[in-house]
């Protein structure tokens, strides 16, 4: 048995720009234009690019925030120590309890959708059983290292993002104009709600921030690769959505799990097919990878500020990885996959995310009080993150609201425990 370290947690850092980024284009591009445009395609109709445009800008706004506030506090954690550090200790914890609760789900959702594409390939594999089983793999893969969890992720990300290249240079040639019309069938309410539910696809702009003390020179190298991430991906997300809208409709994406395979399948070739389903898979993989990564990071930060339990924040002393909290990560996300449906676990991690995205923003507006034109930007962020959630469903909210709530009792029952 290796001894573990848990009074000195303390990383390794391993990871420069190519890394960093490819880790934010990892957790971006997956699940959401894979998997979630199909959703999101029967909202908005055609209208879905604007959608994806709407949901860029307010991306863009909270990315801005989190470049300022990741150049100041470049600490393991992210979004946890931000709010943490401006704005205070219980907005540090429902924050971190958030950011764990959505991504809880993210990773159910993209595991879902991984075990969608695969079973495409392979129709006698029952989908949850494939879901389950590259949820547990990549968690035995994160506890192996943080470099090997990063190299991995490029390859991932750089093959996935020829296989949608692939998809719009092939798929062009067969748009039919009469696929955008109506353009926007259920109005300026079902481009919001469009908009709100893929959000969830931008969702991951800001994982690099959660391993910054994993990253060299983090105070440069974090703002620079959320940046160059959020830009790379909404470029690739708008095209892959005009295209997958112009060759079947928004009618017959929006009932598909795989949308994008469904989509280059009009074109009756079966090899464009199976190479959609395998970036779909790959894509997917990366994202649930960099999930695993993030959250299992989160949960380390907050039981070393004694936030959740101590021995959460324990790091192997050969894999030098926050091992405990890997472990947990992974066995709640399977929870998770066994007992939600895709759907659902989509519309829930939007709504965690906008809400603690605003946070983001109100920690940034605290940390610019001087400086009014950085102000403006986080303020326009954090007003525009509150404006989405109420176009996301109604169950959303509810489990959103039991999640914050339980959150809350832990915290004030583990405060006492503490004392």
């Amino acid at each position: 048995m290796e001894k573990t370290e848990t009074t000195k947690a303390t990383l390794k850092r391993g990871i420069g720009l190519f890394d960093a980024t490819m880790i934010g284009l990892g957790a971006i591009i997956g699940g959401g234009i894979f998997v979630v445009t199909g959703i999101a395609a029967g909202l908005a109709g055609p209208a879905l690019t604007i959608s994806m445009l709407i949901s860029a800008a307010i991306a863009s706004f909270t990315a801005f925030s989190f470049s300022k506030l990741s150049a100041v506090l470049p600490k393991e954690g992210g979004i946890y120590g931000f709010a943490y550090e401006f704005i205070s200790p219980s907005a540090g914890f429902i924050v971190g309890w958030m950011w764990i609760f959505s991504n809880i789900f993210v990773g159910a959702a993209v595991s879902l959708g991984f075990a969608s594409y695969f079973a495409a390939l392979f129709p006698s594999l029952p989908v949850k059983v494939i879901a389950s089983a590259i949820c547990l793999f990549f968690t035995i893969l994160n506890l192996i290292g943080i470099r090997q969890s990063a190299m991995l992720n490029s390859v991932l990300v750089s093959a996935k993002i020829l296989v949608l290249v692939f998809f719009v240079a092939f798929g062009l040639f067969y748009v039919s104009g009469s696929n955008f019309v109506p353009f926007a069938p259920n109005g300026s309410f079902g481009v919001l709600q469009g908009s709100a539910l893929i959000f969830f696809a931008y969702a991951g702009f800001a994982r690099i921030t959660i391993l910054a003390e994993e990253v060299k020179d983090p105070s440069r190298t974090v703002p620079q690769s959320i940046l160059l991430a959020l830009g790379i991906s909404t470029v690739v997300y708008l095209f892959t959505s005009f295209v997958a809208v112009g060759l079947i409709g928004y009618v017959d994406l929006s009932i598909s799990n795989s949308p994008l395979a469904e989509a280059i399948g009009v074109t009756g070739n079966n090899f464009a097919v199976s190479l959609i389903s395998v970036g779909a898979i790959m894509a997917t993989a990366s994202v649930l990878l960099t999930t695993i990564l993030g959250v299992s990071r989160v949960v380390f930060s907050m039981a070393r500020n004694n936030d959740l339990p101590k021995f959460l924040c324990s790091i192997h002393s050969k894999f030098k990885t926050p091992y405990y909290a890997v472990a947990v990560t992974g066995s709640l996300m399977v929870l998770a996959i066994i007992f939600a449906d895709l759907s659902r676990l989509v519309a829930i991690s939007s709504f965690a995310v906008l809400l603690y995205y605003s946070l983001a923003n109100l920690a940034a507006m605290r940390l610019s009080r001087r400086k009014k034109y950085f102000r403006i930007v986080s303020s326009v962020g954090l007003l525009s993150c509150l404006g989405l959630i109420p176009f996301l469903a109604v169950d959303s909210w509810i489990i959103g609201v039991i999640g914050i709530a339980f959150g809350i009792v832990f915290y004030q029952a583990w405060k006492k425990v503490k004392k």
